[in-house]
């Protein structure tokens, strides 16, 4: 059990009694955020263990990326949607090592520019520039089609997040759009995969209370390596029959490819909602 601090007398153990996790085993697989969600995990009584699952690495060969720049700063689009903010950053200093530093930013400017959700939009703040269209919560792909319902655009650019998105592309084609999808980096396992192995393993031995998903790509490199010690089919049957959460829609679609459905989402997409709703659930 872990030692939790609280800043009195209590006992760890008295102290979860009165939390809503009790005690339960929670497994995450977040990665950029892995010891604050463990952090939250613990404030709410639980035992966690945090499996980071994968990582953001460049792509080996970024040429069609600057065949991309060459158009846009050519005037070939006219609306950009912007998916990620750790994207729209990384094409900002990609395009930075061969033209002007302000290249991008001018050339967003002068098009319609979309953002899914808040990170983009702080991303596209520190550029010194405005969304124009921005998809509501919870930020999935069906939001984009509805904003830019209606748009006379057709010359479209979508900067990808990690993965391909062929619903938006085939929702935007089905407009008549011309879309280029623009991918600048790539979700990876990460360079460490034994506790991601070690995650999987404990789950095939029904180890774990809770699973918390905070984004789709993680059931996919769960299942990966899980995959790779034969743990695929006790893996899966042990989360259908464990309290898992799902951080939005996104992440809930990428569950249900695998035969998993999720308990309930938080009330918005945020990491300590995630966290403190479930273990609001559980301890009722």
């Amino acid at each position: 059990m872990p030692r939790l601090l609280y800043g009195n007398k209590q006992t760890p153990a008295a102290r979860i009694k009165f939390m809503p996790f009790g005690g339960k085993r929670v497994l995450s697989l977040e990665s950029r955020r892995a010891a604050e969600i463990a952090e939250l995990i613990r404030k709410q009584g639980g035992d966690p263990f945090v499996a980071p699952s994968m990582r953001e690495v460049p792509l080996e060969q970024n040429g069609p990326v600057f065949n991309f720049a060459e158009r846009l700063f050519g005037g070939g689009f006219e609306m950009m949607i912007l998916l990620t903010g750790v994207g729209t950053r990384q094409l900002d200093r990609l395009f930075a090592t061969r033209y002007p530093p302000e290249a991008f930013a001018s050339a967003l400017r002068a098009i319609t520019v979309v953002a899914r959700g808040p990170k983009p939009v702080a991303a596209l703040r520190e550029m010194n520039v405005t969304a124009a269209l921005v998809a509501p919560e919870p930020n999935t792909w069906r939001e984009i089609l509805t904003v830019t319902e209606g748009r006379p655009e057709r010359q479209i650019a979508i900067q990808e997040y990690g993965r391909p998105n062929p619903e938006l592309v085939a929702g935007l084609e089905e407009r008549g759009a011309e879309v280029t999808a623009v991918r600048v980096y790539q979700w990876d396992l990460p360079e460490d995969t034994e506790p991601l192995r070690q995650a999987a393993r404990r789950l095939a031995a029904d180890e774990f209370d809770v699973v918390l998903f905070t984004t789709a790509v993680q059931i996919s490199h769960l299942i990966r390596v899980a995959e790779r010690d034969g743990l695929v089919d006790r893996a899966l049957g042990a989360l259908r029959n464990t309290f898992v959460v799902s951080i939005g829609p996104t992440t809930t679609e990428a569950l249900e490819e695998f035969g998993v459905h999720p308990a309930f989402e938080p009330s918005h997409p945020k990491m300590g909602f995630l966290v403190r709703e479930a273990a609001e659930r559980v301890g009722g």
